[in-house]
């Protein structure tokens, strides 16, 4: 059962190394990107990346675990990024990257619980069920009977995980030092603040247990029961929800009323708990959420939930209600008491707004949307390049940047799901969860 550990299971230790490997994949990454671009002068329209590019990158981000898969992570998501063919290679990042060896794992159990995985659970299934960026999942059983999953934590990936947000720290600094527009440390120490707690395992047990609370009033949802006996600061012991990941699940080709259902409840997942509870679920990739064999969404992975302000948490919530009842907006008013900063003249700030609220909130205004041919981030993407120095001047709290993750990684589910139907009516009943 036992296997013995290869160097490239584990994170690279020591930030040089790590450092090396990325130098090899960003040549690699740029003379495949400069290939691509000089067949589309030529008058191809090649992929901007290759297939066997994005196997390198699978095997290399795989590899470092860490930030640099929370990247590979995020890129995968991007449906106007990269082709269907790439984006199905990257995808494995979200769930099957490479695993560490059993040796590693049941060291890391002894560690931290004082025994075996033998001597802890009735089962324990050697091979891992999933690959994260910052631990692996496992099947077991408890002495009860009661089937679990176990998710251990790769073996100095704080280390890893430190490093590498230093040496993007630095990157930060010295682009913010050019201009005051470009200052983006306060959203980076945001975001490095939030990684670096996920590697505490007792407190994601502890936000699994409140986020439970959080959707206690939406029972197509569930949260997993935790093991508080079987869990530790890098092992979590959490209750086994059966069914398929929602990546999964949307390759068996569901009919369309099962597409509408569950994007309903993705909807109801990210802004059910936000606009009730005041947090958010904030790393929505696909393998995150399980469909499950009894017709609810499964919820996994709480070491990113975030709680917000009061204030932000308010001044979104009556956005929200006037948008979804087809209000005039206040819109600068709203926007300064969700704390952005505004450094334009107050018409061109109203109208950049406008036109981002306009784009995003396309599905709420419609009573048959399909988000099969929906081009909300395509089209964001453009408001944002054309208006990009402006933009500049419009610079959102450090809060937000949680919310953004959330909510633009709930616009790709939806996109992924490709479903067709009244999404006017679910954002009604998200507004009815609020009275």
């Amino acid at each position: 059962m036992a296997s013995s550990d290869s160097d490239d299971k584990l994170p690279p230790q020591g930030r040089l190394n790590r450092l090396r490997k990325l130098a090899g994949l960003s040549a690699q990454l740029g003379a495949d990107v400069l290939k691509s671009g000089a067949k589309r002068l030529a008058g191809q329209d090649p992929d901007l990346l290759s297939k066997g590019m994005a196997e390198k990158l699978v095997a290399t981000l795989g590899d470092l675990k860490g930030a640099a898969m929370k990247f590979g992570q995020a890129v995968s998501m991007d449906p106007d990024l990269l082709t269907p063919e790439v984006r199905q290679v990257l995808a494995r990042l979200q769930n099957q990257a490479p695993a560490m060896g059993y040796d590693s794992v049941a060291r890391v159990i002894r560690q931290e619980l004082g025994a075996s995985p033998e001597s802890l659970f009735r089962e324990f299934d050697p091979q891992p069920l999933a690959a994260a960026s910052l631990g692996q999942v496992h099947r077991a059983v408890l002495e009860d009977g009661r089937p679990v999953v176990v998710k251990v934590q790769y073996p100095s990936v704080g280390d890893s995980l430190q490093g590498d947000l230093d040496s993007l720290g630095l990157v930060v600094k010295t682009v913010s030092k050019t201009s005051k527009a470009m200052d983006g440390t306060a959203y980076f120490q945001e975001l490095r603040e939030e990684f670096l707690l996920e590697l505490d395992y007792r407190r994601e047990a502890r936000l699994c247990q409140g986020f439970a609370q959080s959707v206690s009033r939406l029972p197509d949802l569930k949260v997993p029961d935790v093991i508080s006996e079987r869990s530790s600061e890098r092992v979590l012991t959490l209750e086994l929800l059966e069914g398929q990941t929602l990546k999964d699940w949307v390759v068996t080709e569901p009919p369309p009323e099962e597409r509408f259902r569950v994007a309903r409840q993705l909807i109801r997942a990210i802004y059910g708990p936000f606009f009730c509870a005041g947090e958010i679920h904030a790393d929505p990739h696909p393998g995150n959420f399980m469909v499950m064999k009894d017709g609810r969404l499964g919820l996994l992975d709480f070491g990113s939930i975030k709680s917000f302000s009061p204030r932000f948490v308010d001044a979104n919530r009556r956005m929200f209600i006037q948008a979804v009842n087809l209000e005039a907006l206040d819109i600068l008013g709203l926007s300064r008491e969700v704390g952005f900063t505004l450094e334009l003249p107050e018409a061109e700030a109203e109208e950049l707004i406008h036109e981002v609220l306009r784009i995003a909130g396309r599905p709420m205004r419609s009573h048959d949307y399909d988000f099969a041919s929906c081009e909300i981030n395509r089209d964001m993407k453009r408001h944002f390049a054309k208006n990009a120095v402006r933009f500049l001047k419009i610079r959102p709290p450090p809060e937000a940047v949680m919310f953004f993750r959330s909510t633009g990684g709930l616009a790709q589910n939806l996109r992924l799901i490709a479903a067709q139907g009244d999404f006017r009516r679910v954002y009604q009943e998200v507004a009815a969860l609020l009275g």
